[in-house]
């Protein structure tokens, strides 16, 4: 077919169709903070000029050795077992789409099936979906599923949970009547007494997070307690790594489950595509956003795997959906099923010791320096938050000059915690490497 370009008289045509009489006008709701000027997008290349140009940009950049990074804040730094993007990488996998089809879908199915059954085991659960977007919107889905089920108007929600979920969770309730309370920390965590004066009847969700941003164990058993107290469901953000020794969010009397699963197979990436956990008890399991794939058999007994529940609105009626979620993260959850079954149980465990044991080693080399202190006190998996004698960001800026990618100023979450630097070390960093970076941040504080 012949490309035909759109002529002046056609764009007219079509400005006008839509009730605008000119591009400036049809765009003018975009913030003026957003540039409109040239791009200066450059002629047609050929494949080796292209080629020579985008390497050449991406000499620009500036990268760091993954055991030189110590960066986390909600996104984490991991070894992850090559068999992970051989599976995810098969054409069968890469190129599947939404199993409409039960009957031609059984391989992606069957993935998700695995992923459910892996998930419910990690959290103690008693049923998971098929994934979310990321961490965030799941969070956010759970507070929707708490008001639905519990028919009531507030949501309680730490400060000590990531401040870009709690952005989320308010960026979705923003234009409804529904009362977000946020409940203070003290020294790095939730204080239960204060908590239970800011819980009342109308209270639909207590929402914490385990670890929590600051990297600190919450006392999860006293706020499960006070939720039940006030008839509240209880909604959990963890860090799925630590659930191989932290005990399992369903022991402690967790109603919902979520969390990003980035660390569970998939690649730092820029930021995504990531994987958003979701489970909880099975009365809820009508209320479940997304989809939940089942096993069942046919008439000759072979096992067979179908969409059990599908509340998503392509699939039924609007008014009834119990979400806008209108795809998933098939593939990031399929590289995290194949993560843990990579690893076992056994496997898990080691994998969340040397986490621990690398994070608390990095954490006593750190805090023999000079002006640099623990910020929280208590314990911690593997994320700590320290206080440091200079701006964070220009210690940033010395690390990078000795190719190491340094910790979270902290001063970007909350503007009292000036010379907080939250600091990550993970199963990806060997002895040495912690040794040098702390190494390297003596020799950049003096």
């Amino acid at each position: 077919m012949d490309f035909v370009p759109i002529t002046p008289d056609d764009r007219k045509v079509m400005l006008e169709t839509i009730g605008v009489s000119s591009f400036e006008e049809l765009t003018e709701g975009i913030p003026k903070i957003i540039p409109r000027a040239n791009l200066k997008v450059p002629g047609p290349l050929s494949e080796p000029e292209l080629l020579g140009l985008c390497g050449e940009m991406s000499r620009r950049n500036k990268t760091v050795d993954p055991e030189s990074c110590f960066l986390g804040a909600g996104a984490y730094s991991h070894w992850t077992p090559s068999m992970v993007r051989y599976i995810t990488s098969r054409g069968e996998f890469l190129t599947a789409y939404t199993p409409y089809q039960a009957e031609a879908s059984q391989g992606t199915l069957q993935a998700m099936y695995e992923f459910q059954s892996m998930l419910c085991e990690l959290t103690g659960m008693d049923v998971a979906n098929a994934s979310l977007y990321e961490g965030a919107s799941a969070l956010a889905e759970a507070c929707l599923m708490a008001l639905r089920e519990t028919g009531r108007s507030r949501v309680a929600i730490a400060q000590t949970v990531h401040p870009e979920y709690r952005q989320t969770v308010k960026t979705y309730l923003k234009r409804t009547p529904v009362r977000i309370v946020d409940l203070p920390e003290r020294h790095g965590t939730l204080d239960p007494e204060q908590v239970g004066a800011q819980v009342d009847s109308d209270t639909a969700a207590i929402v914490v997070q385990m670890p929590n941003a600051f990297g600190c164990l919450e006392p999860v058993e006293e706020l499960s307690a006070l939720a039940r107290r006030h008839g509240a469901l209880f909604i959990v953000a963890v860090n799925p790594i630590s659930l191989g020794i932290l005990r399992s969010p369903g022991s402690y009397g967790a109603d919902i489950v979520v969390g990003e699963g980035q660390p569970l197979g998939t690649d730092l990436a820029f930021g995504g595509p990531y994987l958003g956990l979701f489970a909880c008890k099975k009365e809820l399991v009508r209320k479940v956003p997304g989809r939940i794939v089942g096993m069942t058999r046919d008439a000759h007994g072979r096992r067979g795997f179908t969409l059990t529940l599908q509340t998503r609105e392509q699939h039924i009626r609007r008014a009834k959906a119990t979400s806008n979620i209108c795809t998933n993260e098939a593939m990031m959850a399929l590289g995290a099923a194949v993560y843990l079954g990579s690893l076992g149980k056994e496997g898990f465990r080691e994998l969340a010791l040397q986490n621990l044991q690398n994070a608390h080693y990095c954490r006593d080399r750190l805090t023999e320096i000079p002006g640099v202190r623990l910020l929280f006190p208590g314990s911690f998996f593997n994320e700590f938050a320290l206080e440091v004698p200079v701006d964070p960001e220009r210690l940033n800026r010395n690390l990078l000059q000795e190719g190491i990618l340094g910790g979270f100023p902290l001063k970007r979450w909350d503007r009292r915690l000036a010379n907080g630097w939250l600091v990550c070390a993970t199963e990806i960093h060997r002895k040495a490497a912690l040794d040098r970076f702390a190494r390297a941040v003596e020799k950049a504080l003096r």
